[in-house]
Parts: C-alpha cells; sequence; structure tokens
C-alpha cells in the first residue's frame, strides 16, 4: 500500500534514514523496533507523508506521491506519535472531531465513537479535559481518535510507552478487534519487543536508520577500544571477541543463526565467547569477522 524506495534521508546533513526499500502492504500488521535513535519516528512520519525523504521517492499503491499529497491522500494515514496533543475540550469533543469535519452524521459519529470507547475503556473519561488525564490515558485517547477514523493505515509511535501492562494489553486487543472488524495496515514503532512478538505479523529491525536482519535481541551497544586487530567487547557477562578497525561506541548485530551454544569445546573453526556466569555453556559465533558493526 505505502513504499518507500532508494530513501536517504537527513537532518542538518546527518543520515538518519538509509534503505533500498520498506513496503507497509495492505491490511500488514508491522512492528519496527530498534535501540533509541535507530530511525524508527522518523520512517514513520515519511509513511505518514509528513515529511519528504531527501533522496528516494514514497509510493501509495504503486504510484509515486507528489511532493505535495493531495488531502484525500493525506486523510487516507493517520500517525499517532509519542506524545500525542490533544484539542481544547473534553475526550469526547477529541473522538467526535475528525468525524465531523469529514461530514459524518450524527448517529454515524456516536456509533463509531462507541465502539471505539468501549474497547479501550475510555468511558470513564468521556467528559475529563487534557489536564485531567494520566500520560497513558492521553495515549489511549489519541489511538482510539486515530481508530474513530478509519483509515487504510494506521501509524504508532510507542503507543503503550506510558501505558500500564492493563492498558497496554487493552490497547493491542482493540486493534486486533479492529482489524478483525476491517482490515487496514498497522505499524507500531516499539520498544516492547514481547509484546510486538506476541500482536505482529511482521517484525522488522533498525538500527542506525538501516533495515537490520538481526532483531533487537541480537544488537548490543558497545564501546570498541582503539587498534587494530583483535579486540574483547563484554554484554553483560558475556565477552566477545571480534577484529575491526572500528573504535568507539558502535552497534554489534549478530545473526541468531551464527550462535552456537554447547557445554564442550566445538570442533569448528567457530572462536568462543566466554561468559563470567556459573553456567559452563559457552557461545560461539561463525568466525571472526563475520558479525557486522553500524555507528551508535
Amino acid at each position: 500500500m505505502v513504499e518507500l524506495r532508494a530513501v536517504r534521508h537527513r537532518y542538518a546533513g546527518r543520515v538518519v534514514l538509509d534503505f533500498d526499500q520498506f513496503a507497509l502492504p495492505q491490511a500488514a500488521a508491522v512492528a519496527v523496533v530498534g535501540h533509541n535513535g535507530s530511525g524508527k519516528s522518523t520512517l514513520l512520519r515519511l509513511l505518514a507523508l509528513l515529511e519528504r525523504p531527501t533522496e528516494g521517492s514514497v509510493l501509495w499503491n504503486g504510484t509515486v506521491v507528489p511532493r505535495r499529497p493531495a488531502a484525500s491522500l493525506r486523510r487516507r494515514v493517520t500517525l499517532v506519535e509519542q506524545r500525542p496533543v490533544l484539542l481544547r475540550g473534553t475526550v469526547r469533543d477529541n473522538l467526535v472531531y475528525g468525524l465531523e469535519i469529514r461530514g459524518f452524521g450524527r448517529s454515524a459519529v456516536n456509533g463509531i465513537i462507541g465502539d471505539v470507547v468501549d474497547r479501550l475503556g475510555l468511558g470513564p473519561l468521556l467528559g475529563r479535559r487534557r489536564h485531567e488525564l494520566s500520560e497513558g490515558e492521553i495515549q489511549r485517547v489519541a489511538v482510539a481518535r486515530a481508530l474513530a477514523l478509519r483509515t487504510d493505515v494506521l501509524l504508532l509511535d510507542e503507543p503503550a510507552s506510558s501505558a500500564d501492562t492493563a492498558a497496554a494489553g487493552a490497547l493491542y486487543r482493540a486493534l486486533a478487534a479492529e482489524r478483525a472488524a476491517r482490515p487496514f495496515a498497522v505499524c507500531i514503532a516499539s520498544h516492547q519487543l514481547e509484546d510486538a512478538y506476541r500482536w505482529a505479523d511482521d517484525i522488522r529491525a533498525l538500527a542506525d536508520g538501516r533495515l537490520s536482519p538481526v532483531t533487537p535481541e541480537n544488537l548490543f551497544r558497545v564501546e570498541l577500544p582503539a587498534g587494530d586487530g583483535m579486540k574483547h567487547v563484554h554484554v553483560g557477562g558475556i565477552e566477545i571477541v571480534l577484529i575491526t578497525e572500528r573504535a568507539g561506541p558502535a552497534v554489534l548485530a549478530i545473526p541468531p543463526t551464527d550462535i552456537f551454544v554447547s557445554r564442550e569445546p566445538l570442533a569448528s573453526s567457530a572462536r568462543a565467547w566466554r561468559s563470567s556466569g556459573t553456567a559452563r555453556a559457552c557461545t560461539f559465533g561463525r568466525k571472526w569477522g563475520a558479525w557486522s558493526l553500524s555507528p551508535p
């Protein structure tokens, strides 16, 4: 449905996104995961047609989106940012506003609002104003407002970052119920890897603005010592040995297919990672220099 091709996006001359393709198909449920500063929020803004990539193209159903998209196209995609802004007035005022300016009648508005209010448990909040809400409640209201618009693409930036476990569960159940009622594409940027695995059909990892074949549980921030050749870095209680000319802060990406766990040394060209814990298991990589490094 919406696709980015050959995108390289910069802020103040610094490249923050750089990849050949990112496609969000119709009715897909995609989670984008990665460390802070990996480019998740910027990616969502490009998909939402709020920013134009410095280089590359944005396509909608295979057609290149012009530099100034038509309002009718912009209304087909909705972004809820991590710290959403509510309009003046009550929670109910926020929920009905977008529907009213789109020409929905009162009965239709009441029906749509009633559905999202029930699914997200917002009934007790309808008469409250922004200053009377917690950050988690503001996020839920913003998601409800976006769901009420029934757009073709819904983009959510850390929608459960301020929610407790119960509220986060209600949010993901509401998304699932809405997607069961009508197909639409949803893409969520999240630090909650466990939640992403639970609800998403497709998980994509970003590392330093690039799509990574390695998901975040195998991405490690490390500090590389100066000098060339063999270097030792520590991730928790594990010492990793690698060969690189790089120095300073970096992100180490280790594909899970290159990891072996054994209680005894393996007859292999792999090099061991030594654990400082009490377990006797040793973890092995395929070979030195096989893992990718990128700036933090």
